[in-house]
């Protein structure tokens, strides 16, 4: 009898020591202990699947655990990059005639307009590539395509912020900050959250695509710039009458002077968060330059990115090899801080409006500005792709690309394309992506969907990506101003065609 009551006594005080640790590590002063303890496999039944995770227990199996997004911002054009559209080559220079009445954002309803690119099969899928992302052809099979997205603006700002968080106003959550609340870290030492800007500037509604509004301030994304003098932003002292030392115990005192107003103003997740930011980044002062610094990769490695151009400085005018060492090198230390346990990494092509264009707002010239963003783009994508399959990463690492809206099929000019938020493309991989998928067909002219009551919608993209994560997008909620707000809204589902 005593021995068949030892295991209830054993399972009772694992219990009590379970709920002992779980209570410790719920707190802000728990967090280092929280991850240590995890580390070592002594919290896994309590804090799954990462540290400080909202959603302890997955709702079903996850096929991936990171994301990165590719972002380009200003609007890319599908037409010249993924969507061919013969109808377009055959009937180039005619009067455009749509069938209904346009609301053109400015008056880019111009005759038809083939694109300036040419396109060729790729893959065992057979997918139609434009020349300028020739290098993504390599990796077509891996490829899922959405042709037939909408959104619900031309307005840049408006259409960014529906893509980064899922509403087309302020005041919500970006998607990797969702993704940080509901999995938690897997790595103590680094944020879970990053985001690569372009290197000119902030695409429309800068930070506040990656903020995170009404959640826990911590899952807001990190901005680092890789190639720069200072990557991350105030990350380590720079006078020169600053010691490490004293350094080190500035920040102690910081620690114990806010964990003394923290104490006086119980339920501020605003100081919990702060308290965490300078916790994070002392551990950043040790962790950050090894995981930044490209310096140790094979050359066969920077080859593939798109690093070996020598090059020191470049051409005013924007050129594909500048685009490229640029895009490149963020594509390469994405992969570095995602096989270091971030678990949402952010890139950014193109920053706000500007003149000459620096961006794919290309209202004036297609070929002028698509042409370097889209090579520098595809060659950095597809080197990131490979490199994670190689590395055994992409089978549970999701790779999505989107833009906030896509570009009419008609001129605006004579060589440029208007706003199109009636269709645009989005593609993913990897994580449980099926490969060589084309879904969702937009029309002949690529100007709306050829399903006009089916088309896919962000909510779409985002539920299937959460859905991969092991996620129920229906029950990621967090009670904001009396609603219980998720990513997707009220709308959203999975869409299982892409699924392998």
């Amino acid at each position: 009898e005593l021995r068949q009551a030892e295991p209830d006594l054993q399972k009772d005080a694992d219990m009590n020591r379970r709920h002992f640790l779980n209570q410790l590590g719920g707190g802000f002063g728990g967090l280092a202990l929280a991850g240590m303890l995890e580390a070592d496999g002594l919290l896994a039944a309590t804090v799954q699947p990462g540290v400080g995770a909202a959603v302890e227990v997955l709702h079903h199996p996850q096929k991936a655990k990171r994301v990165v997004q590719l972002f380009m911002g200003g609007a890319a054009s599908h037409l010249d990059l993924f969507d061919y559209k013969p109808a377009l080559e055959k009937h180039h220079g005619e009067k455009s005639d749509f069938g209904e009445h346009v609301e053109a954002f400015q008056n880019g309803l111009g005759p038809w307009m083939k694109s300036p690119f040419s396109f060729r099969q790729y893959g065992e899928c057979g997918k139609h590539l434009s020349e300028v992302v020739a290098p993504l052809g390599d990796v077509a099979d891996e490829m899922a395509f959405v042709h037939n997205m909408v959104g619900k603006t031309g307005v840049h700002s408006q259409a960014t912020y529906l893509q980064s968080t899922g509403f087309d106003t302020p005041g919500f959550p970006g998607m990797g900050s969702w993704i940080s609340y509901a999995l938690g870290n897997m790595n103590e030492n680094l944020p879970t959250f990053v985001v690569l800007p372009d290197r000119r500037g902030f695409a429309s509604n800068g930070p506040k695509n990656w903020g995170a509004a009404f959640l826990p301030t911590h899952h807001q994304g990190t901005i680092i710039r890789p190639g720069t003098e200072n990557p991350i932003a105030d990350l380590v002292p720079r006078a020169k009458y600053v010691s490490k030392a004293g350094d080190s115990r500035a920040l102690q005192l910081l620690t114990k002077l806010n964990r003394e107003h923290q104490a006086s103003r119980p339920g501020d997740s605003r100081l919990e968060a702060r308290i965490r930011s300078y916790e994070l980044a002392a551990k950043m002062q040790l962790s950050a330059p090894e995981a930044l610094d490209i310096s140790g990769e094979p050359k066969h490695i920077i080859d593939m990115y798109g690093l070996s151009n020598g090059e020191k400085e470049f051409s005013k005018e924007i050129n594909p090899v500048e685009e490229t060492d640029y895009f490149g090198r963020k594509c390469l230390v994405a992969r570095r801080l995602l096989e270091r346990g971030v678990r949402f990494v952010q890139i950014w092509s193109g920053n706000d409006n500007g003149f000459p264009r620096r961006n794919w707002d290309s209202h004036e010239d297609i070929k002028r500005d698509h042409g370097p963003l889209a090579m520098g783009m595809s060659h950095g994508a597809a080197a990131l792709i490979k490199d994670l399959k190689q590395r055994g990463m992409l089978d549970d690492t999701i790779v999505l690309w989107t833009t906030e809206f896509g570009r009419m099929p008609s001129t605006q000019g004579s060589k440029g394309r208007d706003h199109n938020p009636y269709v645009f493309t989005n593609w993913l991989c990897g994580g449980g992506i099926k490969g060589g998928t084309t879904y969702g067909p937009s029309d002949q002219w690529g100007y709306k969907p050829l399903d006009r009551d089916n088309p896919t919608q962000v909510y779409d993209i985002h539920a299937t990506i959460l859905h991969l994560l092991g996620i129920d997008h229906r029950k990621l909620t967090v009670r904001h101003n009396g609603i219980d707000r998720r990513l997707t809204d009220v709308h959203g589902h999975v869409i299982d065609e892409l699924l392998a």
